[in-house]
């Protein structure tokens, strides 16, 4: 792991001195950072010594990667408290529509077409609905016509 100014961390010390890793509820503390809770409400739910405890710790397992990952936590957060706070409905609908566009992985999607698959299994002839039926195999033609999508597709190369 690298500081900010470029040194790398010793992790052994780190361990040694950080309340975090000796915390009997440290995966509670670090899931609780992924999910975008804020580093003084953490410090506080979990009487550590402040925020820079949690932003240091944060910094030592590369956490800060993982949380920007799970971004839809963040949009989760704030598409829950819209019944709560003065928001405008333009703001949560914008939210909405940003969280449905974010993959598991957390990388956005656009999604380009539509295909009603409905009408593809009509399309099937009677031996074709038969053989999926009896060894999931779907025709060549089908598989053509619900292709991914080119960013989709990009995104599958980039993670192996």
């Amino acid at each position: 792991m690298i500081k900010k100014n470029g040194k790398p961390i010793s992790l052994g010390r780190h361990k040694r001195n950080c309340s975090i890793c000796a915390h009997e509820k440290r995966e509670e503390i670090e899931g609780e950072f992924i999910n975008w809770t804020g580093a003084t409400e953490i410090a506080k739910e979990f009487e550590l010594a402040g925020r820079t405890t949690v932003y240091r710790h944060a910094h030592a397992f590369s956490l800060f990667a993982k949380r920007q990952r799970n971004i839809r936590a963040a949009l989760e957060k704030i598409i829950e408290k819209a019944g709560e706070v003065e928001v405008t409905s333009s703001a949560v609908v914008a939210a909405v529509q940003a969280y449905a566009k974010i993959n598991a992985q957390g990388h956005w999607v656009d999604r380009s077409e539509h295909v009603n698959m409905n009408d593809l299994f009509e399309r099937m002839s009677g031996a074709e609905l038969e053989t999926y039926a009896k060894d999931g195999i779907l025709p060549t033609w089908f598989s053509q016509l619900v292709s991914e999508t080119p960013l989709h597709s990009q995104e599958v190369e980039n993670d192996e």
